[in-house]
Parts: C-alpha cells; structure tokens; sequence
C-alpha cells in the first residue's frame, strides 16, 4: 500500500478488492481508469492484486479489452503489482522483498521514530511501525506478546480466549479479521447501541495488540490482532503454556462457525476457515540438490504444525468439527479423507470421508479424485501376499472411481466457470483421472505379476484369463475377465492423450510438469505395450506398426516427442523406415504425416537424406485442408509450405492455413490444453528445404551446449532468454513485420500475415518489428519481438523487469 501512496502521483493506482469472479469486469474497469479524462490525460495504472491464480487470465482479458477499444498509445496501460504473503521463497528472477532493512532504511526508520514520539508521545503501541524499526526484532516481538505468558487452559476467561481466536486467525491468514458485533456477542456485551472502544476496553490486558477498523463506510467494522508475527507469536506461546492450536481452533469452530443451513455467519469466515485448514502453502522441495521446485505442502500450515506438535490424532479431531459445521462444504471432509489415507493409513476411514465430499459436490472431478487416490494408495499398500482377489477388487474400485473423475473432467468442460461458494475456479481440464487410472494399472501389473508370471500373459492379452485360471489356481477370478480384458486398450488410450497433453502443452510458461507424470505413464505403457511379446503376423503393415507402438511413436505426438524421449539417430531411421512401409501399403489415417514428420525429426539429427519428392508433393495436393483434419496435418502443410525467405510468395494462401489451423485445434484440442501454455514445437530456421525446420529441443540443446549454467526449460519460453544465444540467433531466421492494435503481423512477400505472440506484453504499441517464427500445435508465433529502428539500422530491446510472479515494463 505504501508503494501505491509514494507513487500515486505517477500512475493511477488502484486496489483490487473484494471478489474476482468477473475477471472481464475488471479488465474494463482498469482500461477505463487508464483513459478517463481528456485524449492527453490517460495514465498508466498501477493495480495491486493479491489472487496469483488469476493473474494470467486478468492480462489476457486487459490485453483483449485495450484491442476491443482500439486504444492507441505510446504507455503502459497497466502495471499489475503481485503482493502475495510467502512463507517459502523460491529461486526465480522475480524480485523478492525481505524482511530486513538495508543501513539506509535503518537510518530513515530511526529519524521517523523520532518525530512520531515527538508527535505522539507514547508510540510503544503502533507494533507494526516498531517492528519494522527494530528490524522485525524477534526479541521485540516476544516482549510484546508477553500477556500471553500466563494463559493457561482451564477456566479462561472469554477476553482470553477470544484472543488465541485472533491470534490463531492471523498467524495462519494474515489479513483475516472477525467482525466487531461477534466478537462482542462472544464477549457477551448487552450495550448494543454504543459500540465504541468496547472491544478494546472489554479485551484489557490484551488490547494493545488487537486492532479494530473499518474498511470504508459501507462495510461493518472489523476486529484483528495488530500484526501477523505478533499473532504468530501469541500462537506458539499459548501453546507453549498449554493451550494448544488444535483446542484453540476446536473452541473457534464450535462458537464462530454455525451450521451454514442458518445463515448466521459472514460469508468470509467460511474463506478464512477454509484458508487456515485446508489450503496448501508452496513448499520448497530439492531432490536432486540443484534447483528448487515448487510443489504444495500435503496439508495447510495449520494441520501440519498440529500434526508436528500434537500429532495426528488432534488433526483428525479439528477437521471432523470443521466437516460437520460446515455441513454442505465439499473441501473439509476432502482434507479429512486426504489425512485419513496419508498420514494415518485408515482407508475405511478415508473412503468413507471421501465419499461424503462427493456427495456435497457431486459433479466436481476434482472432489471426486479423493475416492480413487483412497483405493489407489490402498492397493498400493498391498503386500504381494495378499489374494488376487482382493487386489483385483481394490483395483476395479479404483478404476471405476477414476473413469467417473474422468467423465465429470469432460462434463465440466460444458461451463467456463463455476463457483465452490467462495472462489472462482477457472476451466483448468482436470487430468487426474486418467492419470490415476495408468497409475492403478501400473500397480496392479506389479502386484499380480510378483505373485505369478502368467498374469503378465493375461493383463497383456496375450492369453485369456478362462485358459490360465487353473495355474492361478482360483478360478472365480473370472469375475475380473471384463475388467482385465480393457486394461490394455485403456493403458494405450490414455497413454496417447498424454503424448499429446505434454508434448502439446505443458503446466504454464514459468513451470513444466512433475517429473513423476512422465516417468509413470513410461513404466505403464513399458509394462502393458512396450515389454509385451511380437504378436506373430506375417503382414509388414502389422509388424510395423507394432514396433511402433513398443517405441512409443504410434501416433504424431508420439513421433514429435522422440526428441525429447532421447531416441538415438539409428532409433529414428528406423520410426522413419516402418512409417513409409505403412505409408507405402496406402495404409488409411495420419500415415504420410507421421511418415513426413519422421523424416523432418531425423534430419534435425543431423543426417543428409537422399532427395524423395513423392510423398511431399502427394500431400501438397491436398491443401487447403478442412477444419476437421487434425492439426497436426495443417502445422505440417504451413511447415513445409512457409517460405525460405520474406521476400517470396507462398503458393497458398497462408493466412487461410493459419485460420484452418486455429480451427482444427479449437476443435480437437482447446478444451483439454486452454488453461496449459503451448510450446514451441518447430521454428523456421536458415537454410533450404528440411534442414531450415528446427526442431524446439536442438534450440534448447544449442542454447545449453555453450552455456555452462544447467538447461532451465521453464524459463526458455517465458522470458525468451534462449534468443540471446548467439548459436540460436545463428540457426534460426529472423522476419520482419508489424506490431498495430495489439497484434502482430509478419511480413511475407509483400502480405502481411496475422500471428499470435509468445509475449503478449510485447504489443503495447504499434511499430516495425522483427522476430522467430515459432509453431506450437495452435499455429505460428512471434517469438523475441524486437523493435526495427531502420533510421540507425538498430534494435531497440525491451527488458522486463520480474516482481514476485508478475512483470513490470521498463523501456531501455
């Protein structure tokens, strides 16, 4: 807030409060603030915002807005300033604030300490003043809270314990408050009609650390402790004296939070309440012992200090009073089940929790992921004595759980958004069913497989159950027959949704997908597919297309991705080799663009092929295109087709390409990967022919090779940091084109052609530009856009400046 009043002055600075559900309302209201007044008076507007999860989609929606309005002009429209309160900092190049002073703040501190005790007199109780000028001095801290000292647990009195509310309210959700008229019920106050200063009078001792205000005139007056460290402290010292956090919390659910059916608390306390037990803090986790990852704790801070101090038990207890108050709330019994199967290993217990939050929320995919993780780790935790039987009854559970997560992932693609009662959740495609599912397959293939090597022969269909349940030695696990006849089908099926779901697509443009995705779905599809024996045929197509699917490149993702997988050269030659087998035998479906697209992965090896014109010129004659053909076809068709150089003309039209493109992915695509950022798969480089197509992994694997610093691919697309590499800047081929209302246009024989931008902040004003021409699977994209000054036949670059997860423009 400060940082808004130094420089209210300068920008036009405004706060984001309240809800953010209406993420399009807001971005008019900041286009609107960045233009009242005259045509000479617009300003830049500094926005502050607390919600990191909507931060994205807010720029989307400003970006779309300034372009709807035809906004012409030469500043910033906005500046988005993320403030959000982090117990765990991660190595980014955001610019992170301590808590600590520097000599000169110290200096300032110090003179401004001066004139308040010369204004004021006493300033022993402005606490979030004292504590930063005693440099957020722990021993400061502690003395203030010193009252708290002599708490203890029996025969408290209301003032007391209406105390550890706060303190246990705002260590866990700072900026969380409770309002003054319940503190005073609590407190059991009967003046009604004067209100003033009774809060503070009635909370004597501890009313020098509580602060009661008013937000604006509008709102009810709020009561909170006067610091977070202050009620951080407060907290542990409470239960250093014998007041613990879960008896503390217990008290505060059984007399603030009533059945919701009655209406008869603020819609907020359910937002606090949900922070402090069930949201989970970032943690920092470093396995390999080089860069640290962001990942969620398992639990919220709360239940997890419960756990560390008190132990599981009490965490069960706190969680089952917050599930029964909150009665129609989804996420507390959701975080009861998830404690159940994690840390106490009670899956009858788990189950059933599990079940409840489904039935608060029936049609949540996300809610309903709860009960398959519950059977999965369940059979998980088999040993291989247990019966076939009852592993294959845990794992038909399982699967059953995680097919209907999956069904409500589809369903809920139908709406863009929905509401959970206090946040708006975002159309973010739920994978976790099918990912689960491959995990419950991997499970039971190792499970069974251990107890008898015939079940590999069964679940790989290479034998039917009826002709083995003798060696099994049970033969009513004929009941399973159905279930064990899809699982093959099934593992292969998901198993090409997710070539596509990470080769297309990844988390966000500053963090890639868990490892452990990858290397799961690998194993399942080694186990099922890969490791199984050569079915005899005496067909090439057949064989080929079986050594295709144990090399994992059945599919165009597949063949896209071999790259990534590491495929040797000598393993391309042979992908390339069965594709035109199949190719050749007029085989129907995608065969000439997997066998094309083979091709083009193996000269990005670096091999030289003999010229072979026959299946390019068989596929030029199909385009144009329909929508309806996948987009892999239409990304191949602008590939081959783009022209080597500017100046020449394409015999397509290549905006038409482009268009048919976009289509085909809003139709095959869009709902799975619209929450996901698109990578580049291919870039137009130097050259003729194949060789000027680059693939995106020789661009990052240039970029690594002379930079001794270990290969960062979340921050290659983010910040385009790789197209400062000299070797990068000399493979690929730099266009020229134009940047006017908020888009870009490359320049390609004399037509100006509409592409989308890697970085929409690189629009905000309209200019000849040059840049690399990228393809994701959506279509070409302009990626380092720089500015063309032809007068000095110089760039201008812009830099950009990260603070915490968002980005301030700075012109150099």
């Amino acid at each position: 807030m400060q940082v808004l009043w130094d420089l209210r002055k300068t920008f036009r600075c405004a706060v984001l409060k309240g809800s953010t559900s209406d993420i399009t309302n807001v971005a008019q209201e900041v286009v609107h603030l960045f233009t009242a007044g005259s045509q000479g008076q617009k300003n830049t507007v500094l926005l502050l915002i607390s919600d990191e999860q909507m931060l994205d989609k807010l720029k989307k929606c400003i970006m779309s807005t300034i372009a709807k309005n035809k906004i012409v002009t030469n500043k910033p429209v906005a500046i988005l300033l993320s403030c959000v309160r982090k117990d765990v900092l991660l190595e980014s190049d955001n610019v992170v604030l301590q808590r600590q002073l520097s000599d000169k703040e110290k200096q300032k501190f110090r003179e401004k300490r001066e004139e308040l005790k010369a204004k004021y007199g006493d300033i022993t109780q402005l606490h979030g003043f004292n504590i930063m000028q005693t440099n957020f001095s722990e021993r400061y801290i502690q003395k203030s809270c010193e009252v708290f000292r002599s708490s203890r647990k029996a025969r408290r009195p209301l003032k007391a314990q209406l105390a550890a509310f706060l303190a246990l309210l705002n260590a866990y959700a700072p900026g969380s408050y409770l309002l003054e008229s319940e503190c005073l019920n609590f407190l059991r106050y009967k003046n009604s009609m004067d209100n003033d200063g009774a809060v503070e009078e009635l909370m004597q001792p501890f009313s020098h650390l509580i602060v009661t205000f008013q937000q604006n005139d509008e709102t009810k007056r709020r009561v909170r402790m006067a610091h977070p460290l202050i009620a951080k402290c407060c907290t542990e010292m409470l239960a250093h004296t014998g007041v613990p956090r879960s008896d503390t919390t217990r008290n505060f659910l059984n007399n603030f939070c009533r059945d919701e059916e009655t209406e008869e608390f603020p819609q907020c306390l359910l937002g606090f309440v949900k922070d402090i037990l069930t949201k989970r803090e970032a943690k920092t986790q470093d396995k390999t012992g080089s860069d640290a990852k962001e990942d969620q704790e398992r639990f919220s801070k709360l239940i997890l200090d419960i756990q560390k101090m008190e132990g599981g038990v009490q965490c069960v207890s706190v969680l089952k009073v917050a599930s029964k108050k909150f009665n129609q709330n989804p996420f507390f019994p959701q975080a009861l089940s998830r404690f159940y199967y994690i840390e106490m290993k009670n899956y009858y217990q788990a189950e059933m929790w599990a079940k409840a939050a489904n039935l608060r929320d029936p049609k949540n995919s996300f809610i309903a992921d709860t009960l398959g993780q519950v059977y999965k780790n369940h059979l998980k935790a088999k040993e291989a004595t247990a019966k076939s039987r009852e592993i294959l009854k845990l794992a038909k559970d399982a699967i059953e759980a995680f097919k209907h997560e999956e069904q409500l992932a589809e369903d809920e693609q139908e709406t863009d958004m929905k509401e959970d009662g206090m946040i708006t959740i975002s159309n973010v495609f739920n994978s976790r069913g099918q990912f689960g599912f491959l995990q419950v397959c991997k499970i039971l293939y190792d499970l069974l497989v251990s107890k008898n090597k015939t079940w590999r022969e069964v679940l790989t269909k290479n034998v039917p159950l009826c002709s083995v349940l003798h060696m099994l030695g049970d033969s009513k696990l004929y009941r399973f027959n159905d279930l064990i006849n899809i699982l093959k089908d099934e593992v292969e099926r998901k198993s090409e949704f997710f070539d596509k779901y990470l080769t297309y697509s990844k988390y966000s443009t500053d963090k890639e997908d868990p490892e452990y995705i990858f290397k799961d779905i690998t194993d399942c599809y080694r186990k099922y597919i890969g490791n199984s024996p050569l079915k005899k045929t005496t067909q090439k197509i057949a064989q080929a297309l079986q050594m295709l699917k144990k090399n994992r490149a059945a599919t165009s993702a597949g063949v896209l991705a071999c790259l990534d997988r590491a495929h040797t050269e000598k393993d391309l030659k042979e992908i390339a080799t069965w594709w035109k087998e199949i190719w050749s035998s007029h085989y129907p479906g995608t065969a000439e663009v997997n066998y094309i697209l083979a091709v083009i992965m193996l000269v990005n090896t670096g091999e030289t092929l003999p010229a072979y014109s026959k299946p390019f010129k068989m596929f030029g004659k199909k385009i144009p295109m329909s929508e309806k053909d996948p987009p892999e076809q239409h990304m191949l068709a602008l590939l081959l087709f783009w022209p080597a150089n500017s100046e020449d003309e394409c015999e397509f039209d290549l905006s038409q390409l482009i268009q048919q493109m976009r289509l085909s992915y809003e139709h095959t695509y869009q709902k799975h990967f619209q929450s996901r950022y698109l990578p580049p798969l291919f870039f137009i480089g130097k050259g003729q022919s194949l060789e000027r197509l680059v693939h995106r992994k020789v661009v990052e694997q240039l970029s690594h090779k002379s930079n001794e610093t270990k290969l960062d691919r979340s921050n290659n697309w983010r910040n385009e940091s790789i197209f400062q590499n000299d070797e990068v800047r000399e493979r690929l081929l730099r266009v020229e084109g134009r940047v006017r209302n908020y888009r870009v246009f490359a320049t390609v024989g004399g037509t100006q052609i509409e592409i989308e931008a890697n970085s929409q902040r690189n629009l905000w004003r309209q200019r000849r530009v040059s840049f690399y021409i990228g393809f994701t699977i959506r279509g070409p994209v302009a990626f380092s856009i720089q500015t063309e000054n032809h007068h000095s036949g110089k760039r201008i670059y812009l830099s950009y400046m990260h603070v915490h997860n968002d980005t301030l423009l700075v012109m150099g």
